[in-house]
């Protein structure tokens, strides 16, 4: 357990042997087997030692070698609603982001190797790597995923973004079985830190889209619909869910889906999982995770509380603390507090609205200037937050993260001002011009905007208070409460007058990951921005969409270039200050209260589980925290 390696608390095998000075013998679950026969189409198990690679993971626990067996009892909210948390206990990347949020380590891959200015990058795999079917996993499948799928037109019409470098979509060559290159038109150091985070997996088994297509007579795309959805997210409905086959996709995550229902999801441990402990023991430890559904929080704290839940962070809040640390008996738990970055509650007025005229109102810069000094953070922060947290302009990296974002930046605007706001307001012409108290349109008209929240990322308490000092300056606002999917649905479509949420997924590495934070619509299909226009009419060069003003022109310039540069340089920071005067000058994203803290609950049967420094979606939540170790004690 002392052990140090070139990474921390992982060891590739050939190094930890000549460390421990032993020869490892490897050791299986006992009910792999029965879990196995659980996993549709999975042919019998050949022995241990066939199924692991030549080289796996060797992982050193936290703080002692696990037992085998029981079912992790977690919850979400729906089959697409809250459900980081256990998706996060399964996922693998090619690489992972390490305890320290900092070091990049190896997953998938054992090492990567980048060319001298940072547009060729090698990945070297696992020789005997395989699927949860058993089948070869190799550079063929990264190299499909890519070639295949991402560039094939009848999927994607258009290279998604994320995958574009200086205009031109990357290129993607298996050299040889264990060995594949990623090539980029510009320097991309930022690829590395992206993958060791990111939700995306750059691999498909080629082999089961194959066969899928020779036993149906379905193209490609018609299978890749049914069983890629053209999307990489892992919680999407599946085809057992949608009822269109008894299959699910072989993974490389710890632990693969066997059940998938409109009340909940079950998932077994991978038979052929790449990692082993410091004794040689396959993990993962815990046999099943038995995912609930459960869509009102008034139900997901009563099942916490009661000690029905065994891991759960997420839609958790500062103000549900309380509750949670007095029932810790009752429910054999534990609660601590993680630092929350990026989780910062903010506002953002649909700036590309459908109707001219609120879009009018939304783009006036004094309007969004008046808005944000109408808010009393300090009030907030006692009466939600019991004092702790601090009054902050949201920015579009968290600013415990880079060290360009300055105190100008989170005070920017934060002062609780509504004779200042009033003036502002008046100033447009926003004003009460039949006496009710309330101020008119542009045009005359009733101005009332429409605030449509959920409640997986914003405190209700905080949509009830801002509410109230939107109205103390004569701006009526209606609130409606719906799911997340709801929310999600209506943003991406532009049918939102103001987004609200908590989830910025402002670290550096996110926002290298999805740039899309940086630039319109400033979010994404989850965390909908406030842009979608400006963002069309730059992705078809003006042939659609809105017009965007000459500072989100800039923008786009910054934000190419900050790709280019190792996060943390003297260059970097140079333009991430620069990108984040222009975030902060025109308040797209209006922040409340950070730096405040989200609860994280375990119960006390949970092996090797150590309290979170930081649990944000930006960092998949558990991922850094190797919870492939877990275990249950009883």
């Amino acid at each position: 357990m002392g052990l140090e390696g070139k990474y921390p608390y992982q060891f590739e095998l050939a190094e930890y042997e000549e460390k421990a000075g032993c020869k490892m013998v490897f050791s299986e679950n006992p009910d792999i087997a029965d879990l196995n026969a659980r996993i549709t189409g999975n042919p019998d198990l050949p022995p241990l030692e066939e199924r692991l690679p030549e080289e796996p993971l060797v992982i050193q626990p936290y703080y002692e070698i696990g037992v085998y067996g029981g079912v992790l009892d977690g919850l979400s909210n729906a089959t697409e609603a809250g459900t980081v948390d256990l998706l996060s206990i399964r996922h693998v990347n090619l690489l992972r982001i390490s305890d320290d949020l900092k070091t990049v380590v190896p997953n998938v891959a054992k090492g990567w190797k980048w060319n001298e200015d940072f547009t060729e990058l090698t990945f070297f795999l696992r020789k005997g790597h395989k699927w949860s079917d058993g089948q070869p996993f190799t550079a063929e499948d990264i190299e499909f995923w890519y070639n295949d799928l991402i560039l094939n037109k009848e999927i994607y019409p258009e290279t998604p973004s994320r995958w574009v470098f200086g205009g031109e979509p990357m290129k993607v060559t298996a050299v040889d079985e264990t060995t594949v290159r990623f090539e980029f038109a510009v320097p991309t150091p930022g690829f590395v830190h992206r993958l060791s985070v990111d939700y995306f997996q750059p691999f498909q088994p080629k082999r089961f889209f194959e066969k899928e297509m020779e036993e149906t007579g379905k193209s490609l795309a018609e299978v890749a619909d049914i069983y890629y959805g053209g999307s990489d997210w892992k919680d999407v409905p599946s085809p057992l869910l949608k009822g269109m086959s008894d299959h699910v996709v072989p993974t490389l995550e710890a632990f693969i889906v066997v059940e998938d229902t409109t009340k909940g999801r079950r998932v077994v441990a991978n038979p052929y999982f790449h990692m082993v402990d410091t004794a040689g023991n396959q993990l993962p430890y815990i046999n099943e995770i038995n995912e609930v559904y459960a869509p009102e929080k008034e139900v997901r704290l009563l099942k916490i509380t009661s000690g029905e839940v065994d891991y759960k962070a997420q839609a958790l809040f500062f103000e549900d603390y309380s509750l949670l640390k007095e029932n810790e008996a009752r429910g054999n738990y534990t609660v601590d507090m993680a630092a929350d970055i990026g989780g910062i509650v903010w506002f953002g007025f649909n700036v590309n609205h459908k109707d001219p005229e609120m879009r009018k109102i939304f783009n006036g810069l004094r309007f969004r200037q008046a808005m944000s000094l109408a808010l009393d953070r300090e009030e907030i922060a006692e009466i939600v937050y019991l004092g702790r947290g601090v009054p902050q302009q949201a920015t579009p990296v968290d600013h415990m993260t880079v060290s360009f974002v300055t105190e100008e930046h989170l005070n920017s605007f934060i002062e609780y001002d509504p004779d200042r706001a009033n003036a502002l307001l008046d100033e447009m012409g926003l004003v009460d011009t039949d006496g009710d108290g309330f101020r008119e349109r542009l045009d005359g008209s009733k101005f009332v905007i429409l605030y449509v929240y959920d409640t997986l990322e914003t405190p209700v308490r905080v949509t009830e208070l801002v509410r109230g000092y939107w109205e103390d300056i004569g701006v009526a606002v209606k609130l409606k409460e719906v799911t997340a999917d709801e929310r999600r649905a209506m943003g991406s479509a532009n049918y939102l007058d103001v987004i609200g949420i908590r989830m910025c997924n402002t670290t550096p590495m996110y926002v290298i990951s999805n740039p899309n934070y940086l630039v319109p619509p400033f979010g994404d299909y989850f965390v909908s921005g406030p842009a979608l226009e400006w963002a069309k009419w730059h992705d078809t060069g003006g042939a659609e969409g809105i017009e965007p003003p000459e500072d989100v022109k800039r923008l786009y310039e910054l934000v190419e270039d900050f790709l280019k540069h190792e996060l943390g340089s003297e260059e970097s920071n140079r333009i991430g200050r620069e990108i984040t005067d222009i975030h902060v000058k025109n308040l797209w994203k209006i922040g409340v209260v950070g730096d405040i803290g989200t609860p994280v609950v375990h119960s006390n049967n949970l092996g090797n589980f150590r309290p979170f420094d930081v649990w944000t979606g930006a960092y998949d939540a558990t991922y850094p925290y190797r919870a492939f170790q877990w275990f249950l004690s009883e």
